[in-house]
């Protein structure tokens, strides 16, 4: 089926637009007749191509679009009516017209969230899941602002994971190439002044050592870079076989001091996700897919999807987690309190916002550990080739004086 672009006249005289959907022009003519409009216009949708660098979508659109929309439909505007002031006035061409797509299937006659369903690089399973029940539940705006909290909060935590993760390993990249400049560059500038001078064959053991470093460095640079290059390779490889992303992610979950930081975000994320979807009325083995497929680790997603197993044939939810060994003691402890109690969503949301606030204290008490411990790394190895060049430099400095 091929998209058309139709006009046409409804009795009032007024003009209507919109997209369909149909396998010919005289489909869509047929169908509009049937919907006692008198087609002006049909042609065939031209083929759009749009180059973006990343997502062409961004969280903050999302959060914006759904504010925007919840105070429209608070406020008793018509559906139609709010997608089409929010397609006119946002800064993102794009996502513009997505919104003009879903204005025109919701005109044809389709639910909000089946239209949103059908642009799922944007609107994701979690986001229309939670508009169906709104719809449902006659709490669309609700809803609507309940997503904007999520997502503003999902965005924070994933700047707290690069936060735990991009810190260390820009610091890594930046010894790397400094150590790698003084081993190419600097070291043989001194050797050679050594050499000029007629002391190569007195240096100091550790001179001498530093040296040999760098000859060998120097001697075998392209072997490293290729060795770096193939095993950046293999690792971007395993982590697209199960096994292999299965033992990264098993990985990160257990370092010694990134794993609780790792383990934390985790539990944040799968309490405030899971808390978002039961206070919205999803129920829970839905809720449960949905959740495990947006955990964003393949051990706490496999966790989830044996609890999901479990609780379909009749157990609570927090036994099977607890034999999963995934989550905290403490976190399941009190997903069982807030089953027994009949108030899981709200537990949930509470586990969630103490794990927030604990993720806060470990990246910042993460990156304070690392900052200096980085620093004492890199200048210790700096200081240590630097003492290796000047003690012959003051030795020949000695003997000069002394003649």
């Amino acid at each position: 089926m091929a998209e058309f672009v139709w006009e046409a006249r409804a009795r009032t005289g007024e003009v209507r637009k919109g997209i369909m959907e149909a396998d010919s022009a005289e489909m869509v003519q047929s169908r509009l007749r049937a919907q006692q409009l008198s087609p002006v216009k049909v042609r065939k949708k031209p083929k759009e191509i749009h180059i973006a660098i990343g997502s062409p979508v961004s969280d903050k659109d999302l959060v914006v679009f759904t504010r925007q929309f919840a105070t429209m439909i608070d406020a008793g505007l018509p559906l139609v009516q709010c997608l089409e002031i929010l397609a006119q006035q946002g800064d993102n061409p794009y996502f513009n017209k997505i919104l003009k797509e879903v204005k025109a299937q919701v005109e044809q006659g389709s639910t909000f969230s089946d239209a949103l369903r059908r642009h799922p690089k944007v609107f994701d399973e979690l986001f229309v899941n939670l508009v169906q029940a709104g719809e449902v539940g006659g709490i669309l705006d609700t809803i609507l602002n309940r997503l904007a909290v999520y997502i503003e909060k999902r965005v924070k935590l994933k700047r707290q994971v690069k936060s735990a993760l991009v810190y260390p390993s820009a610091v890594a990249v930046v010894a790397v190439a400094v150590v790698s400049v003084m081993m190419v560059w600097v070291i043989p500038a001194f050797q050679k002044m050594f050499t000029d001078f007629g002391g190569e064959d007195t240096l100091p053991d550790i001179t001498q050592a530093v040296i040999g470093m760098s000859e060998w460095f120097v001697a075998n640079i392209l072997w490293l870079v290729l060795g770096v290059v193939l095993a950046s390779v293999g690792v971007a490889w395993s982590l697209r076989i199960p096994a292999g992303k299965a033992f990264w992610h098993r990985l990160l979950l257990t370092a010694p001091v990134l794993g609780p930081v790792m383990r934390k975000i985790a539990v944040a994320r799968f309490t405030r996700t899971m808390g978002t979807l039961l206070s919205s009325g999803v129920p829970i083995l839905d809720a449960m897919n949905i959740v495990a497929k947006a955990s964003g680790n393949v051990i706490i997603e496999s966790a989830i999807r044996q609890t999901a197993e479990r609780v379909r044939e009749g157990r609570t939810m927090a036994e099977p987690l607890m034999e999963t060994k995934a989550f905290p003691p403490m976190v399941v402890q009190m997903i069982g309190v807030g089953e027994q109690t009949g108030a899981l969503d709200q537990m949930l949301n509470k586990i969630a916002d103490f794990y927030e606030e604990e993720v806060d204290v470990a990246v910042a008490a993460l990156t304070s550990l690392l900052e200096p411990l980085m620093m004492v790394v890199i200048g210790g190895i700096v200081g240590v080739i630097l003492i290796a060049m000047y003690m012959p430099i003051f030795d020949i400095a000695g003997k000069i004086k002394t003649d």
